[in-house]
C-alpha cells in the first residue's frame, strides 16, 4: 500500500560544523585576508581592513578586561548601526562576555527591563536615536548591576585608553578559556504578547549559521554587502556581519537606520554586490524616485527576509533592481536565525513562492498543531526546527524555554507552513494571525498576495477584526503606489474576482504606511487595535453583510 511522504527534511551535509568562537572567527579572517576591507561606514568616514578591525576589537576587549569584565558577564550595546557596534560585537566575544543587543528604539521602561533582566554590568550606548535621549532614559532607570556606562563619542576614546594597562597576554589567556558552546549573545524578542524574552545564543549557534548563509550566497573576498538592516537583530549581526567575516567579504553600513536614499547611494558608490532587507525596505527602495537612475549594476545577490515576502515584490526586486540571485531566508532569533533558504540557482518560481529548503545540519518538520504529529507533505501545519541552531534558551526563563522548545529539542516557530514533495517550504501565515471567519480558516498572506497584484498597490497588510456574528472578518490596510488613486470598492472587486467570497476584505482602509518595528517588521497587532478603534469611532456595523 502506498504511503504519503511526511513533511520532514534533514539538511545532510558533508561539510562539518565549525567549532570556533566569534572571536576566533575574526582572528581567522584577519589572518587570511589582512588587507581586505572588512567594514565601511561612509557617514562616519570609517574604512577598516580585517587587520584593522581585529586590532580595534582587541583594544576594546582589553578595555573591557580593564573594566573588570569576567567571562559570562553581560555587556550591553544600545546604539543604531555605527562602526563601533561591530567593534563591540567582536570585543565582547574576545573577552568572553555575553553581548546584550538592546533595540535602539526602546523607551525607558523597555530598556530597564532588558538591562535588569540580563544583569548588564557595562553598557556602551549612543547619545540618542529618533528623538529618544538615551542618557535621560538611563538616568530614569533603576539598574543596580550596571556599574559603567560608555557614551559613544564623549567617553569612547577614554574607555579604549584603558587597554594600555592590560597586557595582550592577559587577553590571550582569557580567549584560551572560551569554548564554542558558551553563550555569546542575548537578543530580546519583540514582546507582542508580553514582556520581551531574551533569546540566548552560543558561539556555535551564530558562527555556523553565518557560515552557511554566506556559503549559500556564494560570498568571497570580492563581495561587498550593503546592510541597511539593524545590527541589534540577527539579520544584521549574524547574516550580515558574521557571514561576511566567514568568507572575507566587506560590510557596508549605509546609515544609522534604514534610509532608502542612503542605501541606494551606498550600493552605487561602494559597488555593493549584495543587498539585505525586509520586504518593506525593498518596497521603499523600489518606490524611491532615484532607484531607476542609480547605477546598481554591481548587485548580484542578497537576502529578503524578516517577514513573508510578497511574490510581486520579489519579481520587482529582480526586474527593477537587477538583483538576479536574491535569496529568501526563513528563520527566527531563537534559531540563530536561518532554518531554510532558497538557492541562487533555484528557479524564479521557487524563489518567489517559497522560503527554500532546509539549511545544512538542520532538521525541519511540519506538524498538525492540534495533535503534534508530523503532517503529510502539502498539508499546512506548524513549522518546527531542530539542530545546532536552536538557542540555548530564554535567559533566566525556564518556563518560556520549555514552552517553545519541546523535550526532543524541536523549536516550535508558531508559523504555518507547507512542505512540497521536493522539500521546499511555503509559509502561509502565523498561527496567531490566522483569521477564523465563521469557522473558515483564512490566511492573510493569500489575500495580501492578491492585493499586491493590483497595478496601483504598493503594499498591503491583512488581518482579522472582531465581528459579533462571525467571530472575525477580514480587514485590509493598503498603501497606494506614488501618484495612484485607489478605491476600496475596486480593491474588494479585485479580490472577489480571484478568491472565494468569504476571503474578500469587509473593511479596506487606505493608509500612508504601517506601524513597524525598528527591523521593518509590520506590527499587525497595532493595526488591529487601531482599526477596531477607528471602526468604533466611525460607527461601523459589526454584523455580517
Amino acid at each position: 500500500m502506498a504511503t504519503t511522504a511526511l513533511a520532514y527534511a534533514h539538511g545532510a551535509c558533508a561539510e562539518p560544523l565549525r567549532g570556533e568562537t566569534v572571536g576566533a572567527l575574526l582572528r581567522r579572517a584577519a589572518g587570511r585576508w589582512p588587507d581586505g576591507e572588512a567594514l565601511v561606514a561612509p557617514a562616519q568616514g570609517v574604512r577598516l581592513s580585517y587587520r584593522e578591525l581585529e586590532a580595534a576589537a582587541e583594544r576594546c576587549a582589553r578595555a573591557l578586561l580593564a573594566s573588570g569584565v569576567q567571562p559570562g558577564d553581560r555587556v550591553g550595546i544600545w546604539a543604531p548601526n555605527v562602526a563601533e557596534w561591530v567593534v563591540v560585537q567582536y570585543a565582547a566575544a574576545l573577552a568572553g562576555a555575553i553581548l546584550v543587543n538592546v533595540n535602539p528604539s526602546y523607551r525607558q521602561h523597555e530598556l530597564e527591563h532588558a538591562l535588569r533582566h540580563a544583569g548588564c554590568t557595562v553598557l556602551v550606548h549612543a547619545r540618542e536615536f529618533r528623538g529618544v535621549d538615551y542618557e535621560e532614559a538611563l538616568d530614569a532607570s533603576d539598574l543596580p548591576q550596571l556599574r559603567e556606562r560608555v557614551l559613544l563619542g564623549r567617553d569612547w576614546d577614554a574607555f579604549l585608553a584603558r587597554a594600555d594597562g592590560v597586557d595582550p597576554a592577559a587577553l590571550a589567556a582569557r580567549e584560551a578559556t572560551l569554548g564554542c558552546d558558551d553563550a555569546c549573545d542575548i537578543q530580546y524578542t519583540s514582546g507582542t504578547t508580553g514582556r520581551p524574552k531574551g533569546a540566548t545564543l552560543s558561539h556555535h549557534n551564530v558562527v555556523n549559521n553565518a557560515w552557511f548563509v554566506g556559503r549559500a550566497l556564494g560570498y568571497g573576498p570580492d563581495d561587498r554587502v550593503c546592510l541597511p538592516v539593524p545590527f541589534y537583530h540577527c539579520f544584521g549581526m549574524v547574516m550580515g556581519n558574521l557571514a561576511a567575516a566567514c568568507h572575507g567579504a566587506c560590510i557596508v553600513v549605509p546609515a544609522e537606520a534604514f534610509d532608502a536614499d542612503a542605501t541606494l547611494a551606498a550600493v552605487e558608490a561602494e559597488r555593493c554586490t549584495s543587498l539585505y532587507g525586509v520586504p518593506t525596505m525593498f518596497i521603499g527602495l523600489l518606490e524611491h524616485p532615484t532607484s531607476r537612475t542609480r547605477e546598481l549594476g554591481s548587485l548580484r545577490t542578497g537576502i529578503m527576509a524578516g517577514s513573508p515576502c510578497p511574490v510581486e515584490v520579489m519579481r520587482r526586486v529582480r526586474a527593477e533592481l537587477g538583483v538576479d540571485e536574491v535569496t529568501i531566508c526563513y528563520g527566527m532569533t531563537e534559531t540563530s536565525p536561518v532554518s531554510t533558504q532558497t538557492a541562487r540557482d533555484d528557479s524564479v518560481e521557487r524563489r518567489v513562492t517559497t522560503v527554500g529548503r532546509v539549511h545544512p545540519h538542520v532538521e525541519i518538520k511540519v506538524v498538525d498543531p492540534a495533535t503534534g504529529r508530523t503532517a503529510p507533505r502539502g498539508q499546512p501545519g506548524e513549522l518546527c526546527t531542530r539542530g545546532y541552531s536552536v538557542m540555548l534558551g530564554y535567559w533566566d526563563d525556564e518556563a518560556a524555554t520549555d514552552a517553545a522548545v519541546d523535550a526532543a529539542r524541536w523549536m516550535h516557530t508558531g508559523d504555518l507552513a507547507a512542505m512540497d514533495d521536493d522539500g521546499y517550504v511555503r509559509i502561509v501565515g502565523r498561527i496567531k494571525d490566522l483569521i477564523i471567519r465563521g469557522g473558515e480558516n483564512i490566511s492573510p498572506r493569500e489575500i495580501e498576495e492578491v492585493l499586491l497584484e493590483h497595478a496601483e498597490v504598493a503594499d498591503a497588510q491583512v488581518f482579522g477584526v472582531p465581528d459579533e456574528r462571525l467571530g472575525e472578518v477580514v480587514a485590509a490596510w493598503v498603501v497606494a503606489r506614488e501618484g495612484a488613486t485607489l478605491d476600496p470598492d475596486e480593491l474588494r472587486a479585485h479580490v472577489a474576482a480571484r478568491l472565494a467570497r468569504f476571503k474578500v476584505p469587509r473593511h479596506v482602509r487606505l493608509v500612508d504606511g504601517f506601524p513597524l518595528t525598528v527591523t521593518g517588521k509590520v506590527q499587525k497587532f497595532r493595526m488591529r487595535e487601531t482599526e477596531v478603534e477607528l471602526l468604533a469611532a466611525e460607527g461601523a456595523t459589526t454584523s455580517a453583510r
